[in-house]
């Protein structure tokens, strides 16, 4: 209760609501009035609002408003004084100004008490005539206090309020994917350190009591929300939140599931040369371990492992029987096992009669050769061909092309004189150990290898064998894969409000392997993670896309896998934005009908979507017809429309659809058909509230009443002043088919009156009457005289002004001037008798005295003046008083001011008053359409001074009508009436 009274005591002071926000704004902070908002609002929302609105010290700022006055005393010293408060931005400057009545005056500045001194360029004290000024330059939340300006013992009052800048969000939040366990960081960064954020999860503020589940850290201008153990219940989108902005980003969190690219393949390996174990995994971070007939490999010299990526390698040098078992590899967290076979390749050399001819055995160990030895690109291709033959044959190898065949390597050749002719004159001889390829000699075989296989390396390699018994061919088809060419940038179709159908087509190569599936993924543009859509390989050439924010800018990108790998990212698609058609436009209505037009209007669509409305678009059919006619060219912008052209008689439907870039929104129908012609409407006013009662203006104003009505066919209206036509000349008058228009440009005291505005159609007719009342300063008042002077008081008397304005008199200003200095004091002011005595006046001094009347429009231009002075004689003067006769003070009673016609509101207490005089003193008596009110409970009298007052208790309607105040003495009598009206409250 205490908090919300210091906020009302805040909010009453207008001189402080007209302080705040003194400042000019700059573009991006807009000029809001927030005491006004936190008038509006409930209590529960003040914190909030304050959070919003960068006030960091709510409670201390209404406590120091609290002392703020409503209405401050006039001072001698100051002819302007501080405002109650100011208000400033942070790092701007801000200046306090008050003006002195004496400028040789000194001033000083105090700070929370404390006396301000000059210190650089801090504070800045100026001079301008009667004006002095404070500068405070570079405010800073230190300057937020309260100062005072000093003046001899005068003080001026003010506080000043720093308002810090909005916290704007520099660094955004990223998307993030993970698995079901796994920690998640959501990192933003704002403008300022130390500033105030909030975080929400699906529109819900995650609150500091929730720490066992979110942690919140902040590093500098750094804010972190962290998820140490995450969930799937922790997916939804995450919102970060600064009183100058917001940022959103979705985290979705996926069961554990891991796929293999390419598993490890079983191994024949001959004697000391070397066996690599590969496979690829779809996740990098993924660790396992390796085991050799069940038990884990321990790396030594020999046996090397490693991970880089996606790839696990298992490699070892120099192939020894004894590491002839089964491999396999386990990724760690994942029920998998990856296995294959190592074999020891043994080769047996038979004894071979000399002259043998050549021999190359493919067929070794009693397998038969392979059609085609596959080879992933980039990995080492070794073809290790066993030959046999005595003597030792000489070796050829060729890549046999459709025209030619290209020797890539020979040994010896040129001392066959038969090896040329088999060789194209294109032939290119490489050393054995030259370059990528090269070949090995051995006894009883050859070795062919291709470091880092490629795509042109593919094709049939022959290896020739000869020597002088013989010789020997063979064939060997080698074909290289790979990962598939990245796809062409996919395309986006059917668009919606959070989602989208996204197209693309395969790879112009596929690596030499099916293409198994895509993978998917998306981005915000201004982003630079992108985040993975789906974890089964997508089959289909399309995917629809869901769970997108409306209005934020995507883009797409894809890969190919096939058994190799993936290949590499397409080109981002086309960057597009999430948006829905509207929905179809609300209260869909004919608003008027013609003999051949119709005007319809309705009201935008509930949903309008982030890609807004390009415009309407308006049709119309014939009963019994099922053509939809376009009613109007293009579309149209505006929630109406008149259309025209039509045939009298027809009877057609009409229907309106919303667009945006999304496409149509479903259509707004008139569900029964408009037949085209003319409706008979009666006339009638709609006549405002304000003018139901007497419409009361200054003269000078400018008058413009408007009248709605209604009828069709468009009627006529006429206006006249008490019965007779308006002068066209003095008075405007405009009408439309819907409202007549009175203006005039500058009231005078001959527009008021009784003006009536009738509107008819045929004979059918309605008529409204208006009262005006043009009112002005009234005249000065009459006769002021000085009735007699005695001691310090002066008595006067003057008679009401002839021109009251038009309006009744409220009230009189008497002043008083010395004959010496003729300077004007006010003795009283709104003084409602013509008679008074003005006292604590100085002996020896002539004064003259002047009175102002005064009604609503305020005093009168001139005064009334006594002609002559009164003078106030000094103590000690002889007097000799005249001799009188005795004077018969006898009176009969005489009202000296009279009752006054009233209206009120019922339920509310009432006064009537009087003023009368009368000797020996008059017997009142009230009456009520004459009867008698004494003793009434409901009616109580009063008299004073001659001044009768008649309170009526919360009257009724019933209690209108004529009150008669009668005063009866011996000498006579007298009696006054006037009307009260009692109306019931609207």
């Amino acid at each position: 209760m205490l908090f919300q009274m210091l906020l009302c005591i805040a909010l009453e002071s207008s001189s402080f609501l007209r302080s705040v926000n003194r400042e000019p704004k700059t573009e991006s902070q807009p000029d809001v009035d927030v005491w006004d908002i936190l008038r509006r609002a409930p209590p529960s929302e003040y914190e909030k609002i304050a959070f919003q609105y960068g006030i960091t010290d709510l409670r201390g700022m209404l406590k120091r408003l609290k002392r703020i006055k409503k209405e401050e005393k006039k001072s001698t010293a100051f002819l302007q004084k501080l405002d109650p408060a100011y208000q400033v931005d942070k790092g701007q400057k801000i200046k306090l100004m008050i003006e002195l009545a004496n400028p040789d005056a000194e001033v000083k500045w105090l700070k929370n008490g404390q006396e301000i001194q000059v210190s650089g360029s801090k504070y800045i004290f100026e001079a301008v005539g009667n004006k002095r000024i404070l500068t405070i330059n570079h405010c800073s939340l230190a300057d937020d206090a309260a100062y005072q300006c000093v003046v001899d013992e005068e003080k001026s009052f003010t506080e000043l309020f720093v308002k810090e800048p909005p916290i704007l969000i520099s660094h955004p939040l990223e998307d993030q994917v993970v698995m079901v366990g796994e920690r998640v960081e959501f990192e933003c960064e704002v403008s300022e350190e130390g500033a105030a954020v909030k975080w929400e999860k699906d529109g819900i503020e995650l609150k500091r009591e929730e720490t066992f589940k979110y942690r919140f850290k902040k590093d500098g201008k750094k804010h972190y929300l962290i998820i140490n153990e995450s969930t799937k219940e922790d997916s939804g989108h995450y919102t970060v939140k600064t009183n100058g902005g917001e940022s959103v980003a979705e985290l979705i969190i996926q069961e554990k599931k891991l796929e293999v690219y390419q598993s490890i393949a079983d191994l024949t390996v001959r004697a000391r040369d070397q066996a690599v174990f590969k496979c690829e995994v779809s996740d990098e971070n993924v660790k396992g371990i390796w085991l050799k007939n069940g038990k884990e490999v321990i790396p030594d010299e020999r046996i090397k492992i490693s991970h880089i990526g996606r790839i696990h390698k298992l490699t070892i040098d120099d192939v020894t029987p004894e590491d002839e078992a089964d491999y396999s590899f386990v990724p760690e967290g994942f029920a998998y096992n990856l296995s294959a076979k190592l074999r020891f390749l043994e080769i047996k050399i038979d004894f071979v009669p000399r002259q043998e001819p050549p021999k190359i055995h493919l067929d070794f160990m009693g397998q038969a050769a392979p059609d085609t030895i596959v080879v992933v690109a980039g990995n080492k291709l070794r073809l290790d061909v066993p030959i046999s033959g005595d003597p030792i044959p000489t070796v050829i190898w060729q890549k046999v092309n459709k025209n030619s065949c290209h020797v890539l390597s020979n040994a010896d050749s040129m001392d066959s004189p038969d090896s040329s002719s088999d060789l194209s004159n294109e032939s290119k001889l490489l050393s054995e150990t030259e370059g990528r390829v090269r070949v090995e000699m051995h006894e009883d075989h050859c070795i062919f290898i291709i470091e880092g296989a490629e795509k042109p390396d593919e094709g049939v390699y022959r290896v020739t064998v000869k020597n002088p018994a013989g010789e020997d061919k063979a064939d060997i088809t080698v074909k290289v894969i790979d990962v598939p060419d990245p796809p062409e940038a996919p395309k986006i179709v059917n668009i919606g409000e959070d989602y989208c159908t996204v197209q693309w087509q395969p790879p112009k190569y596929d690596g030499g392997q099916p293409i198994l599936g895509y993978i998917l993924e998306r981005k915000k543009k201004k982003s630079y993670r992108w985040m993975r859509l789906n974890f089964d390989l997508l089959k289909e050439l399309s995917y629809e896309a869901k769970r997108m924010i409306e209005g934020v800018v995507y883009e797409m990108r894809l890969y190919a896998v096939n058994s190799i790998g993936m290949s590499r990212p397409s080109p981002a698609s086309q960057p597009f934005m999430p948006i829905a058609p509207p929905s179809e436009p609300t209260h869909f209505t004919v608003e008027d009908i013609s003999d051949s037009t119709v005007t319809l209007k309705w009201r935008p669509p509930e949903r309008i979507g982030a890609g807004g409305l390009d415009g309407y678009h308006v049709e119309y059919c014939k009963e019994g017809s099922t053509e939809w006619v376009p009613a109007l060219q293009g579309l149209t912008e505006r929630t109406s429309a008149l259309i025209k052209d039509l045939v009298t008689g027809d009877k057609l439907y009409f229907r309106v659809r919303a667009i945006n870039l999304a496409g149509e929104s479903e259509p707004a129908l008139i569900k029964e058909p408009v037949t085209i012609q003319e409706i008979l409407q009666r006339p009638k006013f709609w006549l405002p509230r304000y003018l139901r009662q007497t419409l009361v203006k200054k003269v000078g104003e400018t008058i413009n009443i408007v009248i709605p009505f209604q009828g069709k066919p468009r009627p006529k209206v006429t206006w006249t002043k008490d019965g007779q036509t308006l002068d066209a000349k003095e008075v405007g008058i405009r009408n439309s088919t819907t409202d007549t228009i009175l203006f005039i440009r500058k009231a005078e005291h001959h527009h008021s009156g009784t003006y009536e505005v009738e509107v008819q159609i045929e004979n059918m007719n309605d008529k409204v009457a208006i009262t005006m009342q043009i009112m002005d300063k009234p005249g000065p008042p009459q006769n002021v005289k000085i009735i007699d002077v005695w001691g310090f008081n002066v008595a006067l008397e003057w008679k009401p002004p002839q021109d009251d304005g038009n309006a009744q008199i409220s009230g009189y200003t008497i002043q008083k001037a010395d004959k010496k200095t003729m300077e004007w004091y006010t003795v009283f002011d709104h003084y409602r008798r013509t008679n008074c005595v003005v006292s604590d006046l100085i002996m020896g001094n002539e004064y003259y005295f002047r009175v102002f009347s005064e009604n609503l429009c305020g005093l009168s231009e001139t005064a009334a003046t006594t002609k002559t002075p009164a003078y106030i004689q000094k103590t000690g003067t002889i007097y000799k008083p005249p001799s009188y006769k005795e004077h018969d003070f006898s009176e009969a009673p005489k009202f000296t001011h009279p009752l006054v016609s009233r209206s009120v509101i019922s339920g509310y207490n009432a006064t009537l008053s009087c003023a009368v005089r009368g000797s020996p003193k008059p017997k009142i008596f009230w009456y009520k359409n004459k009867v008698d009110l004494s003793g009434d409970a409901k009616y109580r009298m009063f008299s004073k001074q001659g001044v009768l007052t008649l309170e009526i208790r919360k009257p009724s309607p019933f209690d209108g009508g004529f009150y008669t105040c009668k005063a009866v003495n011996e000498c006579g009598e007298a009696e006054i009436e006037c009307r009260l009206d009692v109306r019931a409250p609207q």
